[in-house]
């Protein structure tokens, strides 16, 4: 049964809803990525490039007038009632009180309780689903919600239309989501994002190793270290998105007029 409280086995396949018997067991991911099964490559992966390419345009289309957002990621499996889910409305509560609508995977747990605390706030509250093998389903507090066929397309929705991240614990898919946000500041790929972690008694492990192996090693720099912030301060997290936006905002603003003055030059 879902966060929903549905009593059908229901999944959703893009704009499709499947139940029962018509449950496929594999997902739109897996039959993309599966190298075992490539007999009818030449014509199936070429009607899947045209179903990717809607998702994007899907996403684009539908989030395009969203107001500022950031992005919260944390686990689906937490309790209502764990220290992280509580953390996490109080998080998406702060957020739309900040002017940010707040983006989830728009499944159960951390999820559920970030897009809770936005829209119980009074702000927008968005949720980007994900075929799964397992039932999940977006939760009820979602204003705007889009099932998704593909992690990839997905994932550049979480990134494009946000000004930062906040993860509260997690598991492998949480981890994808922070490194992925960290590589695209790292390499340039985007302009530089505030990635704040929330729970510093789960999060130290990780920290120690990034410190003392990874950077101790040489596969990451000093500076790489600095674009985390870690803190359990909720107010602590939204005031570092806040202020690194408004900087961020400053620098594009300066950029901007010097290239106008040198063009009138």
């Amino acid at each position: 049964m879902s966060g929903r409280g549905r009593l059908t086995p229901e999944r959703h396949r893009g704009p499709v809803t499947l139940r029962r018997d018509a449950i496929e067991p594999s997902t739109a991911d897996q039959k993309l990525l599966d190298s075992r099964q490539r007999a009818d490559w030449k014509t199936r992966d070429a009607w899947r490039a045209l179903r990717i390419l809607s998702e994007f345009v899907e996403g684009f289309d539908s989030l395009a007038d969203l107001p500022p957002a950031v992005s919260v990621f944390g686990s689906a499996r937490s309790k209502p009632d764990s220290p992280e889910c509580e953390t996490a409305e109080r998080v998406g509560g702060a957020l739309a009180r900040a002017g940010y609508a707040v983006i989830t995977g728009g499944g159960p747990g951390v999820m559920e309780a970030a897009n809770k605390g936005a829209s119980e706030a009074g702000g927008l509250s968005i949720g980007l689903g994900i075929e799964l093998p397992f039932e999940q389903g977006l939760n009820e507090w979602v204003d705007v919600g889009i099932d998704f066929r593909y992690f990839f397309a997905r994932k550049t929705m979480f990134v494009k239309y946000a000004q930062g991240f906040i993860v509260l614990p997690g598991g492998f898919g949480t981890l994808d989501e922070l490194f992925e946000a960290l590589t695209l500041v790292q390499t340039g790929k985007v302009t530089r994002f505030p990635v704040v972690l929330i729970g510093t008694a789960y999060w130290n492990g990780l920290l120690d190793w990034l410190r003392g192996t990874m950077a101790a090693d040489g596969k990451i720099g000093p500076a790489d270290l600095g674009l985390i912030c870690v803190t359990d301060d909720v107010d602590e997290a939204v005031r570092y998105i806040v202020e690194a936006d408004a900087a961020i905002a400053a620098e594009q603003a300066a950029t901007t007029g010097l290239q106008r003055d040198v063009e009138e030059s």
